[in-house]
């Protein structure tokens, strides 16, 4: 479950974005069968604020070749979650995506915006890159879009790994729909589109969702381990990304870094495995989302104090409940109520006069203050979740803080049961600082110190 919060305030940053082991098409395979060169592209992009009490992502949704290396460098922003601007179709058109974890159904925007259709017409017949500052994807313009038909499989009900509802359109098409937890609605058809990096290097034609009506202005990349996610279609078998922590509101934007494929970091990271079910168990774990980046973790730390926290609150139950994920769809890190109790009860004990009384972020995190905010975390000291191995994700002392309104900041923790969930989300604020890698063929997942502004 990525679960995506507004932005109080807006913080742009560029991501770079490097694909080394994308699969290609075909013809682009023929044509260069030993290629291992890369280029760099550069995207534009625009500060960006998530619409408020958008609990829900499209987790519950959909989910080769020899790899030519292809080097993308691809400006992201920070807004809560990362934002990436990719160019996709033919002549490509540059869409603003969510790097999403937590989902596997990628989707781009194609609301009808009839006053620029003259102008993208006019780029398309030149051969150029289609400008897409509506943040809209014209498939009319694309010579390589086409429409998944009624009679597929993905739009056949009962499909194990596509639970997201669809139907038959009037057109016969693949109609999909999706509500959010506020009310609003994406939907539009399933369909095939490239990501085009240039004339002769692209991924095939993978699906994804193309919205015709949606509540938010941005698409989603879709990263988790179903077959249908994009590192699954795109034949990516590493990725991995650099979140810094926000800048204040007066400083210079912060720079990340996204890699597909190799990181040249990553000498220097920690590994820890990834858990995997069969099919079988799944089925019998209601609760459990066995696509999502599941790991076992082991407890929590503030100070130097281990929280007395039983290990199995972060591990599935029978029935999936306790699960643990790595998710960079969600600001803030949601705990099962007997984990977060404890978080609660310690900081009480640190810093208790200091909590903003009867004050409650969003309906699910509790623990806010007003005042200074790094002299507040220096007295509640680092924050690390711990691994196997020794291995901790440690978030520092003076960033245990976030600002959510007017000045209050609050430990960036929610209970889960407050969303309706009962699994630990560790959220993209307790990642900044650090490389996150996801090895896909080894199922581990890595960690790296970093100042990722410099990364």
């Amino acid at each position: 479950m990525a679960v995506r919060r507004r932005s109080i305030v807006a913080v742009p940053f560029f991501f770079l974005f490097c694909f080394s082991s994308v699969s290609l098409s075909k013809q682009e395979q023929s044509n260069h069968p030993q290629n291992k060169s890369s280029f760099s592209l550069s995207f534009p992009l625009k500060s960006h604020s998530l619409p408020h009490d958008k609990f829900q992502s499209l987790r519950s949704s959909v989910g080769g070749a020899a790899a030519s290396a292809v080097a993308v460098k691809s400006p992201f922003k920070y807004s809560m979650v990362p934002v990436v601007s990719l160019p996709i179709g033919t002549p490509p058109q540059t869409q603003d995506m969510i790097l999403d974890t937590g989902s596997q159904l990628s989707w781009i925007q194609c609301h009808n915006n009839a006053k620029k259709t003259a102008a993208k017409k006019t780029a398309a017949a030149a051969g150029g890159r289609v400008s897409s500052s509506a943040a809209t994807f014209d498939p009319s313009l694309s010579s390589s879009f086409s429409v998944l038909p009624c009679n597929h499989p993905l739009c056949k009900p009962r499909t194990p790994d596509f639970t997201l509802p669809t139907s038959c359109d009037q057109n016969r098409l693949c109609h999909y729909s999706y509500f959010y937890a506020d009310g609003t609605l994406a939907e539009g058809n399933l369909v095939r589109e490239k990501f085009t990096f240039s004339s002769t290097q692209a991924t095939p034609p993978l699906i994804l969702g193309c919205a015709s009506s949606s509540g938010d202005d941005k698409g989603i990349l879709g990263m988790n381990l179903g077959r249908l996610s994009f590192p699954s279609q795109a034949k990516v078998s590493k990725f991995s990304y650099c979140v810094p922590a926000p800048a204040s509101r007066s400083g210079p934007s912060p720079t990340g870094s996204l890699y597909l494929g190799d990181n040249p970091n990553s000498r220097a990271f920690q590994y820890i495995g990834l858990m995997t079910f069969s099919q079988g168990q799944s089925q019998r774990m209601p609760n459990l989302d066995p696509l999502a980046y599941t790991v076992a973790m082991q407890g929590i730390r503030i100070g130097s104090r281990r929280l007395s926290i039983p290990p199995m609150a972060f591990r599935p139950n029978a029935g999936g409940a306790g699960q643990t994920m790595i998710d960079s769809g969600s600001e803030f890190t949601y705990l099962v109520d007997e984990a977060y109790d404890k978080v609660r009860e310690e900081v009480v004990r640190l810093v208790g006069p200091l909590m903003k009384k009867g004050y409650m972020y969003s309906g699910v995190a509790d623990m806010c203050f007003d005042g200074d905010a790094a002299a507040i975390g220096r007295s509640i000291g680092d924050l690390a979740f711990q691994f196997e191995k020794g291995v901790e994700l440690v978030v520092a002392k003076e960033k245990v803080l976030a600002e959510v309104d007017g000045g209050v900041h609050c430990l960036a923790f929610g209970r889960s049961s407050m969303l309706g969930a009962a699994s630990n989300i560790i959220g993209n604020f307790h990642q900044q600082n650090q490389w996150v890698e996801f090895d896909l063929p080894n199922r581990r997942v890595g960690f790296g110190r970093a100042d990722c502004s410099r990364s």
